[in-house]
Formats: C-alpha cells, structure tokens, sequence
C-alpha cells in the first residue's frame, strides 16, 4: 500500500499531521534544547505550517481524487521533494523561509521524494483476470 499513490498521500499525510501538531506543540520545535531530537532536528512554525497544510491537503487527494489524478500529484509531489533536498545540499540552508538544517533535512526531503517518485512510476498490480476453460 505504501508504495502506490494513495498509499504515500495516506501516510505520508498522516504522518505530516503528527510532525506538524507535535512542532507547534514544542516536542519537534523552534526551541532545540526541547526537542525529541534536540538540536540535530527541529521544525520552525514556517515548517509546521507548510507540513500541515501538505499533510491535510495529502488526506484529502487520497480519499477524494481519482486515481488518475493522483498520480500526477504524487509525481509532482517526488519532483518538488527531491529539488528541495539538492536546494539544501548544494544551494542554502534557507527555502521560502523555512529552515532546513543539514543534513537531517536534506536526506529526509531526499528519501521522501525518492518514496513519491517510486509510487508515482510503479505500476499498478494487474487485476486477477478470469480463466477461460479453453473447451
């Protein structure tokens, strides 16, 4: 499941709800020393904002698009994740004012791109066809 455009809109919208309520609550957040991860990783309210406004417009494109319109999506989702991780890498720490701490961010926005990509291009399982008897 996770590795079918719906699959990685349902997860990975979960999973940005979580990160973005546990940001604002101050458990992945602007203050290090507080942090589950402490200074290595942490979320800004810009970055909160943006995960939580991907993680629930995510839900809705898995439960209310097409398949036909996922896809797409999903491409473009794994397009977007891995030029923000090379952004990181090769370019600026800072994008569109959030930040994004290397190299934590940049292998997650990496891998998370690389999982849409793989989601988006892998091709659907074939539907069981029934057999014919050949008589």
């Amino acid at each position: 499941m996770i590795l079918t455009p719906k699959g990685f809109l349902t997860i990975g919208g979960i999973v940005l709800v979580l990160v973005a309520i546990l940001g604002f609550m101050g458990v992945i957040g602007p203050s290090p020393d507080g942090s589950i991860f402490g200074a290595t990783w942490w979320f800004d309210n810009g970055e909160n904002w943006a995960h939580l406004v991907l993680g629930v417009v995510g839900l809705i494109a898995a439960f209310a698009f097409p398949a036909s319109l996922q896809k797409p999506l999903v491409l473009l989702l794994g397009v977007i994740g891995v030029l923000v991780g090379l952004y990181s890498l090769v370019y600026s720490s800072n994008f569109l004012g959030a930040n994004l701490e290397n190299p934590a961010d940049t292998f997650l926005h990496l891998v998370v791109g690389a999982w849409a990509l793989w989601a988006a291009m892998k091709k659907p399982a074939m539907a069981s066809m029934p057999m014919s008897s050949g008589m």
